[in-house]
Formats: structure tokens, C-alpha cells, sequence
């Protein structure tokens, strides 16, 4: 039996540098989208819906990209052929999306990035649990959330630093801008660029080596599965009341998604009580029902985390400009200043959240993993509370520190207290079923924002970045029971 080797800043650095690409196009997606759909016709009511393809298939993506990867070995490695072929496919959508002529290929475009960003970033999570000892966990994710908040700082202020340059920031007859597709084709360069720079300074151990270490994770009990037949079936009732509930009061078609999904679950689970398969499927199903506890108590609080974060993804943009610059009109100048501004503002948070990077090792230091990060989503909520009370757009930086450190803690300390709870062997898959309590809640914000937004919002988008102050807290609280 032997220990893994300490790696140095560097190879820490090295291994993480993809993730500097990686966040690169997430954040132009995340600034940018919802911009290029309502300049193309959609209604501010339907964004939500064309958001839905992209996670639905990184739910049933990464999972599955985390099965096969742990049982590859080849002359490229074990994680590297995942995220190299993301990567390639990822860059070609971020160059063809701003030139998208409707909206239907928009969101398609949409649907192939987000996929693409899956099938690597699963592999990059991996990849971290895999060559670092425990105790360098904490800080090979928080090198990771750092070149997050770096590479998301450039990207998404990078149309307003093109606009302030001269580039055109609005397009003649409606159309993307300028300062739009030049910051997409430096995307589709810098996130292609950054994995191959990953992939050819660092190495990965075999997946016998990985085994025989003494750090290394005993697999736990064969779990009874044939007990999933009972919340297999409470599944299915839930999916049968809320399509009692969109017919009874009439809620938006969004919602169908949420009640498919609740019963598609539901069969699965039905059907993995009862089959004899020992196929792909029944060992992702069967992972996912055993997960071990610890990870049972962190899908609470990535749920809330991140339904938090979609909903400013996706509705800060018309909640800004609606309320501080006072148009809604996508070809109106104002809009685009606004917008841009956005981009700004999501520049911002991702660049404290680059900085809380290298506070948060000192955070979990003295208070441990568990304190850190409720410290760090009550900040996160403090910070989209302020919007509602902000009228000068400018002063929404100071919100955007809170958001920063919420962000960094959310991408990284939960990655190091699972890494150090699961056996080597399945560290891909138990990576990519995580990646459930990241897009679930995506969905359940497409689903039922919108229904939320008209009766019990005003239709004013603002107040879902106080649904997502909410969420924050739950988050905290439920934090507190992680282990």
C-alpha cells in the first residue's frame, strides 16, 4: 500500500488550468443567452422554457460520461478523453451561437455548449478526487474555483470592454451586436486552448495504482434496491399531483416538465426495485439510490444552491433593466447598456469569487468545511436581497461580493467533502450524479418560475432575486447537517 505524492502549486495549477476555459464559456453563456433570445424574439416569460434542453441533457450526460470514464484506460488516460472531446464540440457552439438566424437554432446551440461544458467539466471534477491526497483536496477545488471566477471575470465583461473599445454594441434590425459574437469567437479559442493545456502537463495514475492507495475509500455495503419500489412510487404520486395541479389551475406548459420528470424518477426507481440488469443503467440507478449519506446531505444543499444561482442567471438581466434603466425593449440603447452592465456586475462576483478562493483554505482552516460554507451562502444571500433595494446600478457591486463568496464556496467546498467520501472506483459516476443536485434545480426554475413571476411577483423579474435570497438561506440551514 502506498500514499498518493503531494502535488506542487504548479501541477496543482496545471491540472486546474482547464477550468479556466470551462468557466469561460459558462459565464458567456450564463451573461449573454438570455440577451441573444430576447433579441431574437423571445418573451421574457419564455426564457426559462428555452433554458430546459441544455440541463435536461447534462442530467442524463454527466452521469453517464462518469460510468464510462471510470472504466477507461487508454493512451490519453482515464479522465483526459472525456473532457478533450466536451471541449472540442463546446468550442465549435460558442463560434456558430451569435450568429444563430432564429431562435429555435439558438436554443438548440444552447442545448450542444451546455452538453459539451457536461461531458468535460464531469471528467475535471474527477480528475481532482483522483491525483490529490485528502489533505490536498480543499485546495486542488479551491485552484479549480479560482480559475472559475478568473475566467468567467474576463468573459463576462468582456462585451463591455469591446463596447467601451468601439465595437458596435447594437446590431442594425434587431440583430446580435458586435461586442456580442467577437466575445464568443475569443470563447470558442480560450476554452479549447486552456484543456489542451491541461491535458498535455498533466499525467493520471492508472485505476489500479489509485486503488492500492491507503487514502483510498472502501466501497461500502451492497445496498437492497429492491426497497426502492416505495419512493419510486411516492414519485409517482407527486408527479401525478402536479399534473392534477397544472390542469386544475391552469399553470404554464413548463410545468409539464417538472411532473415528467417527478414520474419518469419514479419508473426508474420502480424499475431498478424489480429488473435483474446489470447494465450501465442499473449501476448508475443503483449509485445513485446507495449514494452514501454524506452525499444524501449535500444534495439539500446544492438543490437550494443552485435553483439561488439560476434564478439570477437567468432573470437579472430583465430585473436590471426593468427597474434601474426602465426599458424593456432589446434594440433600445438603454437595454444594451444594461445589459452590458450585467456582464459587468457577473465580471464582478466571479472576480471576488476568485479572490474568496484563496480566503476560503484559511475559512475551512479555522472553522472547518461545514461553518465556511454556511458563512458563505448567508453572504450570498445578503447579496440578492440588496437588489431589491438598490436603485443606482453601480452600487450593485457591493452586492456582488456576497454573491462572490457564495459562488466559490459553492463550487468547491462541497466537491471536497464528497472527493473525501467516495471509493476511487466510482469517484466518475458518484461526480456525475451529483450533477443531478445541480440541474435539477435548473429545471424546477424553468418549470415554475414564470407561473411564479405573473400571480406572485407582479411580473416584476427583480423579485426572483428574492426567491433566490430564500433559497440561499435554506441552503445555510440545511448545511448545518452535513457531516
Amino acid at each position: 500500500m502506498t500514499e498518493r505524492s503531494a502535488l506542487s502549486f504548479w501541477q496543482i495549477w496545471n491540472m486546474c488550468f482547464g477550468f479556466l476555459g470551462l468557466q469561460f464559456g459558462l459565464a458567456l453563456q450564463n451573461a449573454n443567452v438570455s440577451r441573444i433570445f430576447q433579441t431574437l424574439g423571445a418573451d421574457v416569460n419564455d426564457i426559462p422554457a428555452l433554458w430546459i434542453a441544455a440541463p435536461l441533457t447534462g442530467l442524463i450526460v454527466q452521469p453517464i460520461i462518469g460510468h464510462y470514464s471510470d472504466r477507461t484506460w487508454n493512451r490519453l488516460g482515464r479522465r483526459r478523453p472525456y473532457f478533450l472531446a466536451g471541449a472540442v464540440f463546446a468550442s465549435l457552439a460558442l463560434l456558430w451561437m451569435p450568429n444563430a438566424p432564429a431562435l429555435w437554432i439558438a436554443a438548440g446551440l444552447l442545448w450542444i455548449l451546455d452538453a459539451s461544458i457536461n461531458v468535460s467539466m464531469e471528467p475535471f471534477r474527477a480528475l481532482v478526487g483522483d491525483q490529490l491526497p485528502t489533505q490536498q483536496g480543499p485546495a486542488g477545488f479551491a485552484m479549480q474555483s479560482f480559475f472559475i471566477g478568473a475566467g468567467a471575470v474576463i468573459a463576462s465583461i468582456l462585451p463591455w470592454v469591446l463596447a467601451r473599445s468601439g465595437v458596435a454594441n447594437v446590431a442594425p434590425d434587431g440583430g446580435i451586436p458586435d461586442t456580442v459574437k467577437y466575445a464568443f469567437y475569443v470563447g470558442g479559442a480560450v476554452l479549447l486552448g486552456a484543456v489542451l493545456w491541461t491535458m498535455l502537463t498533466t499525467r493520471e495514475y492508472p485505476p489500479a495504482q489509485l486503488r492500492s492507495f491507503t487514502d483510498a475509500v472502501p466501497e461500502g455495503p451492497i445496498v437492497d434496491v429492491s426497497r426502492a419500489g416505495r419512493p419510486g412510487l411516492l414519485l409517482l404520486l407527486a408527479g401525478a399531483a402536479v399534473l392534477f395541479a397544472i390542469r386544475h389551475f391552469v399553470l404554464e406548459k413548463e410545468v409539464y416538465l417538472l411532473a415528467g420528470g417527478l414520474i419518469a424518477f419514479g419508473l426508474l426507481l420502480t424499475w431498478l426495485s424489480r429488473t435483474g440488469s446489470h447494465g450501465m443503467l442499473r449501476e448508475v440507478m443503483g449509485d445513485l439510490y446507495g449514494m452514501p449519506m454524506s452525499m444524501r446531505r449535500l444534495a439539500g444543499v446544492q438543490l437550494f444552491s443552485w435553483f439561488a444561482l439560476f434564478a439570477m442567471w437567468i432573470y437579472t438581466t430583465a430585473g436590471v433593466t426593468q427597474t434601474m434603466y426602465a426599458t424593456a425593449d432589446t434594440s433600445s440603447s438603454a437595454y444594451n447598456e444594461g445589459a452590458n452592465w450585467v456582464g459587468v456586475l457577473f465580471a464582478a462576483y466571479n472576480g471576488f469569487g476568485a479572490l474568496a478562493a484563496v480566503v476560503i483554505p484559511l475559512m475551512v482552516r479555522r472553522w472547518g468545511l461545514r461553518v465556511s460554507h454556511v458563512v458563505n451562502l448567508c453572504l450570498g444571500g445578503l447579496g440578492l436581497l440588496s437588489f431589491l433595494y438598490i436603485r443606482d446600478p453601480r452600487w450593485l457591486l457591493a452586492s456582488m461580493v456576497g454573491i462572490g463568496f457564495a459562488w466559490a464556496s459553492i463550487v468547491s467546498l462541497p466537491y471536497a467533502l464528497l472527493a473525501g467520501s467516495v471509493p476511487s472506483r466510482k469517484m466518475g459516476v458518484y461526480m456525475g450524479v451529483f450533477n443531478f443536485f445541480i440541474v435539477i434545480p435548473q429545471l424546477v426554475a424553468a418549470s415554475v418560475l414564470s407561473d411564479v413571476l405573473k400571480p406572485l411577483l407582479g411580473g416584476q423579474p427583480i423579485y426572483v432575486l428574492l426567491v433566490g435570497a430564500v433559497s440561499f438561506a435554506l441552503a445555510g440551514v440545511l448545511a448545518l447537517r452535513v457531516k
